[in-house]
């Protein structure tokens, strides 16, 4: 499916997350930081509307499967298990790197990424965050973003950028360190992916993988959620 109009979706994303936290810090009478424990719900109800907006946009085009070339029995487990180890090997290099570069500490990691939510939303968000933004971001920025561009640099490149700088903006905060952190740290993962899927053009390993790094954070949040304690043990650890 090659539609040139799919690849300005790119940028929308980030510019979704940017106005769900400044709508909830206004309505809240919050500071950004004050809701920005509120990231993994924000996600998840983004995701879902880009899934369904795609599944709409796609409908005469053969469908959301076509848009991200899926075929049946094209993947294989040992595919799934080397790109889930990739993933987290290299989401684990960049945050490192991220951290070392931005703050000067190995490992680094964003607090509030793993702040607590209501219990009830961590639990949900368990299965639903992972799931959704695996099928939301993959979709987007390998399906409208890699699928679209002809040329093999900017088909790598561009995407892998858009793919880097959302997470830029989940929370969004008013700090400049931070958000080079965050894109430091997905800037390389979002390469890789880009560029294999340009050369492989199967993306379930991929979905899969991006899964399971989100499971771990959804874990934590969950556990932070529910335990008394754990957040400012984890705090009182980093």
């Amino acid at each position: 499916m090659r539609n040139k109009k799919l690849i300005l979706l790119m940028p929308l994303r980030s510019v979704l997350f940017i106005l769900v936290f400044l709508a909830a810090a206004a309505v809240t009478g919050k500071d950004l930081s004050d809701v920005s424990n509120i990231w993994s719900v924000a996600a998840s109800v983004i995701n879902i509307l880009f899934i369904l907006a795609l599944v709409l946009i796609t409908r005469k085009q053969g469908g959301y499967l076509k848009l991200i070339n899926y075929e049946k029995g094209k993947t294989r487990p040992k595919q799934v298990f080397a790109m889930t180890g990739i993933i987290l090997l290299v989401g684990m290099g960049g945050m490192f790197l991220a951290g070392w570069i931005c703050y000067g500490v190995i490992p680094y990691a964003a607090p509030m990424m793993i702040a607590p939510i209501p219990a009830v939303l961590a639990v949900i968000n368990l299965i639903v965050l992972p799931v959704s933004t695996a099928m939301a971001e993959d979709s987007l920025y390998l399906g409208c973003g890699v699928r679209q561009i002809e040329n093999k640099f900017v088909a790598i490149i561009v995407p892998a950028f858009f793919f880097a700088v959302q997470h830029s903006f989940i929370p969004t905060l008013p700090d400049v360190r931070y958000i080079i952190y965050r894109f430091i740290s997905f800037l390389p993962l979002t390469v890789i992916l880009c560029m294999h899927y340009h050369n492989h053009k199967n993306p379930l390993p991929i979905m899969i993988g991006h899964a399971v790094i989100d499971v771990a954070t959804a874990g934590q949040i969950l556990a932070t959620s529910v335990i008394p304690g754990f957040y400012e043990l984890m705090l009182s650890r980093s």
